[in-house]
């Protein structure tokens, strides 16, 4: 199932707080990049951030969750409401995103 415009627009809003958050439609999901790195996405209208330390020390409850088959397993974030706390996961995870990839 893909995810819908309308949800991707409310995790973007959500997220309005931060400055250079950015997206990609990718086969019917959508990839979201801060600063240029890849920290999650919006999948089956979930939305799914990178399993890093710190996105684990910060949401100690949270599922971790296939993004699709084969996929690396993502943690599913429940407190989307919370425009304050988003702001301060994707910062926290920002320095230990790897840089992105070299165009070719």
């Amino acid at each position: 199932m893909a995810s819908s415009k309308e949800y991707l627009d409310y995790v973007l809003e959500q997220l309005s707080e931060l400055d250079d958050i950015t997206y990609k439609a990718m086969m019917g999901e959508y990839i979201l990049y801060y600063r240029g790195k890849i920290f999650g996405g919006v999948y089956d209208d979930r939305f799914l951030v990178k399993n890093t330390k710190s996105a684990a020390t910060k949401m100690p409850e949270a599922e971790l969750q296939l993004p699709y088959e084969g996929a690396k397993e993502m943690l599913l974030v429940d407190d989307i409401e919370n425009k304050e706390f988003l702001s301060e996961l994707v910062e926290a995870m920002y320095e230990e995103l790897p840089a992105p990839g070299k165009k070719k």
